[in-house]
Formats: C-alpha cells, structure tokens, sequence
C-alpha cells in the first residue's frame, strides 16, 4: 500500500494512508455508524464490539481517510483471487465514508489511491462490485472510469426486495 499522502482538492484536505491495526477499533465504529441496506447485504452490525481486523481482513488490505485526526473513511483492496494468472487484478471489496463527511471528495479520493495502490502493486486492472439500487455510488465509480461488466439480477434478496449485483471495472493502464 501506499505511503500516506494528502489530497489537498477536498475540503478539509483528506489524509489518505495505510491502515494500522490500532485503526481497528474507529473503523468498526464506522461500519456500524454507517451501515445502510443500500450498500450492505451483511447484517446490521451490533454491540458488543467485533473485531474489525481479522485472518481474512489485515490492515494491510485497507487504506484510510482522515480529516482533522479522525478516522472518515476506508477503502479495502485486495487481489482479486489467489491465482497466478490472475496476479494482474485488484478488487475493491469495500468502501465506507461517515455520514458527515459524505459530499466532500472522501470516498473519490479513497478510489484514486486505490487506483494509485493497484498501480504500484503490478496491477493493471480493478474490479468491484455495487448493489444495482445504489444510485450515488454507481455514479461516483462511473465518474471514475469504472464501467458495467456485468450484471447478477436480483442476486440478493434484502428487506424482502430482490436486488441486482453489478459487476463493475476499468483498465489501470494510461490512466
């Protein structure tokens, strides 16, 4: 990952780095603030406190955004399988942003260094995947390049709604 860098185009200036597994417990305490059927197909988290980190989810899979000294907002990037072949791809397996600092460039500056991270790795493509009802971040990946590859209709049956799985990437190559 990369090292820590500011992006001065948001307002405050994001700081965006590595995450630290000392970040645990503030990031846990994000993900239940910010849980939302929009976005999740999880359950809504509860107390007590989860670990946020884990075998599957080590610091050095995340990158995260700061304002002020806290902790706003996360990104989890990882390769997009364990084979060889397929060495050359990341995907994005999560991105969160407080509700109080939505509208300020956070989660556009958390894809950029992902993007950025995803370069520096080797990588010359990233993948994700949206729930289709999620207008603002369809947009926002859009608006970054990404582009619909495929779509899961109704893949996910949430609060009694069936809910497509759209498949999204771009190529990190010239650009």
């Amino acid at each position: 990952m990369p090292e820590s860098y500011t992006q001065p185009s948001t307002s405050p200036p994001v700081l965006i780095r590595p995450a630290q597994r000392s970040d645990g417990e503030p990031l846990g305490a994000l993900t239940r603030d910010a849980w939302s059927p929009l976005h999740s197909v999880q359950p809504r988290p509860t107390a007590p406190y989860e670990p946020f980190f884990d075998e599957r989810h080590e610091p050095s899979h995340y990158l995260v955004a700061e304002t002020g000294g806290h902790i706003v907002g996360f990104i989890r990037l990882v390769p997009a399988t364990a084979l060889a072949c397929n060495r050359h791809v990341r995907q994005i397996q999560g991105l969160e942003v407080a509700e109080a600092a939505r509208g300020r460039g956070v989660a556009r500056a958390l894809l950029r260094a992902a993007c950025d991270a995803s370069r520096r790795q080797g990588a010359t493509r990233i993948t994700l995947r949206v729930l289709g009802h999620n207008a603002p971040a369809r947009a926002l990946y859009e608006a970054e390049g990404f582009a619909v590859e495929g779509v899961l209709p109704g893949e996910f049956l949430l609060d009694g709604a069936y809910v497509d799985d759209v498949l999204m990437g771009r190529s990190l190559i010239d650009s």
